[in-house]
């Protein structure tokens, strides 16, 4: 979940909100809360979990590890023990680099469109 999907800031996010940021379904971030104790969002008295930013910061690393590099959760959950600095800076590079992409492709898109303005404009 690339940086683009954190444009607002908030203190807490609901599991909807989250699910969208990495689109995964709400139950998916549940199993992953089950299998990783270092997702422990906070409930309001409803039990509505209350995503905080070190709970996103640490699906961003399971996501990262899982669906990105295809690793098994018994894998990932070896690695977030063992080289999590590695793993910050991985996912973090990768998430930079969607970024980019992202950014890119809206200029190409733009480029293109002055493109064919221009050639509209000099061949009518």
């Amino acid at each position: 979940m690339p940086e683009s999907k954190f444009k607002r800031e908030k203190l807490f996010y609901s599991i909807k909100e989250v699910a969208e940021m990495f689109d995964v379904k709400p139950s998916l971030l549940r199993y992953w809360e089950k299998e990783f104790p270092s997702i422990h969002p906070p409930t309001t008295v409803g039990k509505t979990r209350q995503y905080r930013k070190e709970d996103i910061e640490e699906i961003r690393r399971i996501y990262h590890l899982v669906k990105e590099q295809g690793v098994t959760l018994s894998g990932a959950k070896q690695k977030l023990k063992n080289n999590r600095p590695h793993v910050d800076v991985s996912s973090e590079v990768v998430e930079r680099l969607t970024f980019i992409r992202e950014e890119l492709m809206k200029l190409k898109v733009e480029f293109d469109e002055l493109d064919q303005a221009y050639e509209e404009a000099v061949n009518p």
